[in-house]
Formats: structure tokens, C-alpha cells, sequence
């Protein structure tokens, strides 16, 4: 279908901005012209609390946020965002957090990992990997059940939850689920996706080629699947996954690509793909109704995997 109105409406209105390209200017400007995101994702729900505080890290401590619904369960997710291993912060995520908590039940755990260039492959990877552990380690505290813990996170931060999930499976750590958004797996750059939605919807082929090689920083970790997903050899026993994409999205091939090895290797999967979206609609509550729909979506899947 062609783009949601909504959708085009927003794409003019950022075009009409004329901010650099990722590739264009200095890291900190390019951070610093992310400020203005929480707005698009709308206004937080209410919830029964939520804390922020630092555990400790491999070789930081990390600041966590953490999300407790109005009706607590004992499900729990632990959250990686978004961002090109570069970009982004725990506020952008406040309204579609919060709204997850609320919808799923869930206790959410969203980690500020450290940000390449600075921090590339393997830190922000072992940042969220400690950060499941230490879940996992406290989960007493947090008053939740282990046996419904899940990671998720969209773009980079699906890339994370995907290499998370692969890692507690090689050291026997069982996952209730893997909710990847619109997830970067894989390093072919001449997909279908990259090719038809190279420019012009937001995320470009040419940022997400940047993005790469500011996480990996030469081609020594191409082959690691916890960096590259898709080179994982063996898929089986993974934790179910709900796999959500975007129809004008350059990554949406590689959330095809990811379901079709998934499901090869017998891990219960279910898909959705939101035609007329772009990279990024699911956060942004306040650009599209569709954000809210993937929400109470991804929410619902929980809940049917963790009764």
C-alpha cells in the first residue's frame, strides 16, 4: 500500500528541517539533534512507579530505567533500544514503554548501554548481556519470575536482544520470548529492501551502512553472530519471537530474512509487517495510530507466551 498519510506528512516536515545526515557531522551533533524525539513518541501512560538506577557493568556501570505497570505480573522484559549503536536515550522510549508495561503486564528493564564509536562491538553486546544476567540474578527483588523473562528491542536494539537471546541459548539461560522490532541482522547491503527503500523514508541505506561500521569498526567480528545475527550456524532452541517490520523500511528484508531462518530452525515465530510505515514508527505514538497498534500487538504476543 502506499504510504500512511500520517507517514508523509512526517517525512515532509523532516526534510523541511534539513538536519544533516549521520554521515555528515560530528558525532555530538548528531546526538544533540535527537533531542527533540520524545515528542514524537507522545505522553507517557501512568504506571505504578517507575525507578532509575546504575548496576554494575562489565567495564562501566549502566544506568537502567525501570518500567512497573499499573496491574504488575511476574513477566519482565528486559529492553535494548534503538539507534544505530550510537544514537538515542531512555526517554525517547518513556511512552512506548510505558504503554508495553501497561498492555503486557510486564516489568520493563530498559538499559542505556554505552554508545559506539566510542564503545564498539563487543561493549554495548556485553552491556546488554550483563543487563539480562543481572535480571535474572535479582529477580527476587524485582519481584518477577525468571521462567517469563524476555528481551526485546527495535532496530540496533533488536540486533541486541536477537545476539542476547543466541547467547543465553549457547549458556543454557532459558527465555520466555525475543520481541525484535524491525531488528538490523545481517550485513548484505543488496537486499530488496536496501535497494527499493535506499532513500527517502527516513533511515537510508547509507546511514545504516554508517551505523555498521561505527559498531564493528572493520570486518574482524563479521562473521560473529553476536554482533551478525545471521551468521549464527544453528537457530534451534532459540526463544520464540515475535518479529515486527515496516513496509518502506531498508531493514525490512532482514526482519524477512530472520523469520525464514528462525522458522527453519523450528523456533516458533510470529511476524507482522505494517504496510505504509517507515524505520521507527513503532515509538512514535504521537506521528501514527500504527505505533499503538505494533504496541498492544507485541503486548498481546507476550501474554500469550507467558500465561
Amino acid at each position: 500500500m502506499p504510504l500512511a498519510p500520517e507517514i508523509k506528512s512526517f517525512l515532509e516536515t523532516a526534510a523541511a528541517a534539513d538536519l544533516p545526515q549521520v554521515w555528515e557531522a560530528p558525532i555530538d551533533v548528531i546526538r544533540r539533534n535527537t533531542q527533540s524525539r520524545p515528542a514524537l513518541a507522545g505522553t507517557p501512560e501512568p504506571l505504578f512507579e517507575v525507578t532509575n538506577r546504575f548496576i554494575p557493568g562489565p567495564t562501566a556501570d549502566l544506568p537502567i530505567r525501570i518500567y512497573r505497570p499499573s496491574k504488575v505480573s511476574d513477566r519482565t522484559i528486559v529492553y535494548f533500544h534503538g539507534g544505530g549503536w550510537v544514537l538515542n536515550f531512555l526517554d525517547i522510549y518513556d511512552a512506548s514503554l510505558s504503554r508495553l508495561a501497561n498492555k503486557s503486564g510486564a516489568t520493563i528493564i530498559s538499559v542505556n548501554y554505552q554508545k559506539a564509536p566510542e564503545h564498539p562491538f563487543p561493549i554495548p553486546f556485553d552491556d546488554c548481556y550483563a543487563t539480562l544476567l543481572w535480571v535474572a540474578q535479582n529477580a527476587t527483588e524485582l519481584g518477577v519470575d525468571i521462567s517469563k523473562l524476555g528481551v526485546a528491542g527495535d532496530s540496533a536494539g533488536a540486533n541486541l536482544a536477537s545476539a542476547v537471546a543466541l547467547k543465553a541459548r549457547d549458556n543454557a539461560i532459558a527465555l520466555a520470548f525475543q520481541l525484535l522490532i524491525y531488528p538490523c541482522n545481517g550485513l548484505d547491503f543488496e537486499t530488496k529492501s536496501f535497494l527499493q527503500n535506499a532513500s527517502g523514508y527516513g533511515l537510508s541505506t547509507q546511514a545504516m551502512q554508517w551505523f555498521w561500521q561505527q559498531y564493528l569498526q572493520g570486518d574482524a567480528h563479521n562473521e560473529n553472530p553476536y554482533a551478525v545475527p545471521m551468521q549464527a550456524r544453528d537457530f534451534s532452541s532459540l526463544a520464540p519471537a515475535i518479529v515486527i517490520t515496516a513496509e518502506y523500511d531498508p531493514l525490512l528484508s532482514d526482519g524477512e530474512k530472520y523469520v525464514e531462518l528462525l522458522a527453519r530452525d523450528g523456533v516458533a515465530t510470529t511476524y507482522k509487517c505494517y504496510e505504509g510505515m517507515i524505520h521507527g514508527f513503532f515509538t512514535n505514538m504521537a506521528v501514527t495510530p500504527a505505533a499503538a497498534q505494533a504496541i498492544d500487538f507485541s503486548a498481546a504476543e507476550i501474554v500469550r507466551l507467558t500465561p
